[in-house]
């Protein structure tokens, strides 16, 4: 007999998948578009859901390791560690798949598709999903996002571990209560600046196997049906080989709420004509009315359909199981204590000091007796996961954290304080009713860590539990509810407060900086995050986040929500002064920065050396950052373009080498051109922005060199 020449293992994926879609009838095609594929047991084909989710570890599944969120990863500026969780989360993505898949369990988020990493420009600090990204710079967002995707992807000559996707594609950042009708128009510098190249690297270095579209249109084209930015760019420019999938149930917005189709059929046509391959939702069963009124060829679903099983077959789902190295893994690699220990090192590496006055901190137990732990974020084990989360298996808030550490050592005094949002924590009680058991534990402390900020229910996307608070997004930077008139209250027992952040975005706590002598931001930290907190107030280990969103002074100051232009947006376009600007993030321990050298031209490219001494009393890690301003008019201030985080024990130095491609030196002009312009370059070399309030809050300045460039030069793409 005969084989298929789908189940041909000589040929190649691509080949065996267009072979497989060669014999199926145009229903069974139409049903595979759908991310929640049947099986086609003639064709040996097994029932397939593409809908997977693995932001920060597997999500929605059962137990997993719960990593920080991702904006917490992001402060940590560290690519190697974005690396090694992704190969994490992957081989826990493979252990429970493989476990389910022996008992024939086959549901939603339970394949091996997972539609990470979200690589949206977190453009404004009000948008309620921005904690899923990797911050408001679109250079750190490439690095991390081609770092994860390599990790979850993994490195086998033959097979993915798993499938990642890059999302949300493109221009694509709230109003989230708008975003099913929303019309974000950029221009063309905009676009290819700002909201395209962490995208163009998922894809052009990371390979990444998938991306989604987005909700809204983008210059009046639905994402997920947009010529431009599915075929002109995505496959035309970048040369994207894997499949494209919708946002879920966006399809139907084309002519429920943009407007831009009349009908289903209308919809379904413009989406496949287009390149999205896979439906997340229903929409395609349209997809056999449309193919018999002429609107969409049968060869088009074929194209659809053959990156979609070539995706599978890499995945290793059509082979023999013990060709593929992953269907080894078994379940013990899920939750173990060696993926604890990363975690919690994760979430050590993302806290960031925003201030610590006459050294506050590291707290001294020796001088402490009572401790008093305030705030509605203190026990809260939402305020640890953000969302897209798994379920570990175990939590540990911050003040569990600091009843762990502390032990018998210190007495340990609690209050909720107040409500996150309300003005009251019980429904029958008046207003601020743990505002008298607050100040009773002030009075009984020696020290106060207040714990505040928010949680998913707050900040996330429409549609999510909790939202009643403003649709996902947050209506303005201010800390909610009563929590800063607590912290006022806090302030006059006369006790020393500490201020701990959980949120998955900045906050406008002008007067906490003024009046308190310690803030920290902690993020979304994991499972494992009060630990981490705990740890670095007592002095385990010294922080060493940096902030890869700016923390503006108040929102009153930024351009309307729905105003797409990045004019005085982000450190990069910013004119005011930052509360805390974009990479800056204060240690225990000291660095000093020397010998610094930048060799070469702006049209060639750069060597960037430097030698990075830890003159402290602590073991720590700095982050080189490199900044290239343009002479061009108009050019964004200057921008990240190279980092480096290093380790380094008390009185050790390295010497760090960085490379800047003429693309560091080449900005988009209006015809979405990469130009070099005639002129001096200035390319700064430290471990924190140039800007003003960077160094008047470091100390420091970075080093500043110029380099000259002769002559105009369009860079190729």
């Amino acid at each position: 007999m005969n084989t298929p020449a789908y189940q041909d293992e000589t040929k190649s994926f691509k080949e065996r998948a267009a072979a497989l879609v060669s014999e199926m009838t145009l229903e069974e095609k139409v049903f595979q578009t759908l991310f929640n594929a049947p099986a086609i047991e003639r064709l040996g084909v097994k029932a397939y859901n593409y809908w997977n989710e693995a932001l920060h570890g597997v999500a929605r599944a059962g137990v997993a390791t719960v990593f920080p969120q991702a904006i917490g990863l992001a402060a940590a500026f560290d690519e190697d560690m974005m690396e090694e969780i992704g190969d994490t989360i992957s081989t826990e993505a493979r252990a429970k798949f493989n476990m389910q898949a022996k008992y024939g369990d086959r549901d939603i988020y339970k394949g091996l598709t997972f539609w990470s990493p979200n690589v949206n420009m977190f453009r404004d600090p009000r948008w309620g999903r921005g904690h899923e990204t990797y911050g408001e710079d679109p250079y750190l967002s490439s690095r991390l996002g081609v770092r994860f995707i390599k990790g979850l992807q993994g490195h086998d000559k033959k097979y993915m571990k798993v499938a990642a996707c890059a999302k949300h594609f493109a221009v694509h950042s709230g109003p989230e209560d708008l975003r099913h009708e929303f019309n974000a128009k950029v221009s063309e510098q905009d676009l290819y600046e700002t909201y395209l190249p962490a995208f163009e690297a998922c894809v052009r270095e990371a390979k990444v196997e998938a991306v989604m579209g987005a909700y809204n249109r983008t210059n009046d084209e639905p994402c997920c049906g947009s010529k431009k930015l599915l075929v002109d760019i995505l496959r035309g420019k970048w040369d994207f080989d894997g499949h494209v999938t919708s946002d879920c149930w966006a399809l139907k917005d084309f002519h429920e709420f943009h407007m831009v189709t009349k009908n289903e059929e209308e919809t379904v046509a413009l989406a496949m004509n287009n390149g999205c391959d896979l439906n997340c939702g229903n929409m395609y069963i349209h997809l056999l009315q449309a193919v018999k009124d002429g609107l969409v060829e049968e060869k088009t679903i074929d194209r659809a359909l053959t990156r979609l099983f070539t995706t599978r077959m890499k995945l290793g789902l059509f082979d023999k199981p013990e060709e593929v190295p992953f269907n080894k893994i078994g379940y013990d690699q899920v939750d173990t204590k060696e993926n604890r220990a990363l975690n919690l090192k994760a979430s050590k590496k993302t806290i960031v000091l925003l201030k610590n006055e006459k050294n506050t901190l590291p707290l001294c137990l020796d001088k402490i007796q009572t401790i008093g732990v305030i705030g509605p974020n203190a026990d809260n084990r939402k305020a640890l996961v953000g969302n897209y989360e798994g379920t570990a298996s175990e939590y540990i808030t911050v003040l569990e954290g600091i009843r762990e550490y502390v032990g018998d050592r210190a007495r340990i005094f609690y209050s909720e304080g107040c409500h996150l949002f309300k003005d009251r924590v019980q429904g029958l009680g008046q207003p601020n009713d743990r505002l008298a058991e607050a100040k009773a534990v002030a009075d009984m402390s020696d020290v106060v860590i207040a714990v505040m900020g928010l949680d998913p229910g707050l900040e996330g996307e429409e549609g999510d539990q909790g939202n009643e608070f403003a649709s996902g997004d947050k209506p303005n930077l201010n800390l909610p509810g009563l929590q800063e008139e607590l912290l006022k209250v806090l302030k006059e027992s006369g006790k020393p407060v500490i201020l701990v952040l959980l949120s998955g975005s900045a906050l406008a706590v002008g007067w906490a900086d003024e009046n308190l002598p310690a803030v920290v931001q902690a993020w979304y930290p994991g499972a494992q995050g009060g630990r981490a907190v705990a740890q670095m107030l007592f002095g385990e280990y010294s922080p060493e986040g940096k902030l890869p969103v700016t923390f503006y002074r108040t929102n009153e100051e930024l351009p309307a929500f729905t105003d797409y232009a990045m004019k005085g947006r982000t450190y990069r376009y910013m004119t005011n002064e930052a509360l805390y600007p974009f990479g800056y993030g204060l240690s225990y321990t000291a660095f000093t920065f020397s010998g610094a050298n930048v060799t070469g031209t702006p049209e060639t490219g750069a060597e960037v050396s430097v030698t990075v001494t830890n003159t402290g009393k602590m073991a720590g890690a700095e982050t080189v950052q490199v900044y290239v301003k343009s002479p061009m008019a108009g050019a964004p201030n200057a921008q990240l373009k190279a980092l480096k985080k290093v380790s380094l024990a008390p009185g050790e130095c390295k010497t760090v080498k960085l490379h800047l491609s003429e693309k560091s030196f080449g900005v988009y002009n209006e015809k979405a051109e990469r130009v070099i312009v005639p002129g001096g370059y200035e390319v700064y070399v430290g471990a924190s922005a140039p800007d003003k309030r960077s160094v008047a809050l470091t100390g420091k300045a970075p080093e500043k060199f110029m380099l000259t460039a002769a002559n105009a030069k369009v860079i190729s793409e």
